[in-house]
């Protein structure tokens, strides 16, 4: 059985999206700043890298604490702007409501694990050698397949500018996922990461999420309740 949403709950002040919002950005700024060869070198440093090794071999480099580290550390770099966009609009769309119902510890762990998660599963699913894997994608995904698990039918507030006016809309979640899976094959054709989109990140982050929320329905419905006062 699904958890839903309490329309009257208490809102409660969500700090953890905001502040991934912030720290996102702020690395994107960051790393632009650089000349074009440091920005090459930084992505290098601490973005998650495939090796272009074959299954066997890959597996036994991650004996290298340094590789788990850039698993976290290459969700906080993009590509471009574009590529930084598509993230935060979306972390804001399903990371407020997510961070409302699971709490702003959980969502953490939910991203950051996540996150981790599907760079690991693309980096083993990638063969070509030294293939860079950076983006919160995975982590953006991880919270999408945990929202929908949780809520399957639930309908999220977007504001949508409508000629000279921004309009509040309620849309299908579903819905909404739609947009998002549309928007990564659109990226996936233009700018610098042309054709180079990690799929295999954004299936292993949304199994993730669905695997975590399912896994802490339990706690989160008691959550909710108590928001409620009973």
């Amino acid at each position: 059985m699904f958890v839903s949403i309490p329309t009257h709950a208490r809102p409660g002040f969500r700090w953890a999206t905001p502040l991934l919002c912030a720290l996102l950005w702020l690395a994107y700024l960051w790393a632009s700043m650089r000349p074009d060869s440091m920005q090459h070198d930084l992505l290098l440093e601490w973005g998650a890298l495939s090796g272009g090794l074959a299954p066997t071999d890959l597996l036994r480099s991650w004996s290298e604490a340094e590789r788990w580290l850039r698993l976290l550390s290459a969700l906080f770099l993009h590509a471009d702007w574009a590529h930084l966009l598509g993230n935060l609009v979306f972390l804001l769309i399903f990371g407020l409501p997510a961070e409302r119902a699971m709490g702003p510890w959980r969502f953490l762990g939910l991203f950051l694990l996540g996150g981790a998660f599907a760079n690991f599963v693309a980096a083993l699913a990638i063969g070509a050698p030294d293939r860079l894997i950076i983006g919160a994608s995975g982590a953006v995904s991880a919270l999408i397949g945990a929202y929908l698990a949780l809520f399957p039918r639930a309908r999220l507030g977007v504001v949508l500018p409508l000629g000279l006016f921004l309009e509040f809309v309620r849309a299908p979640a579903s819905l909404l996922i739609g947009i998002w899976a549309l928007l990564q094959v659109v990226f996936a054709y233009i700018g610098p990461a042309f054709g180079m989109v990690a799929w295999a990140a954004h299936v292993g982050g949304f199994l993730f999420g669905a695997v975590f929320a399912l896994a802490s329905r339990g706690a989160i419905a008691r959550r909710l309740r108590r928001r409620q006062g009973y």
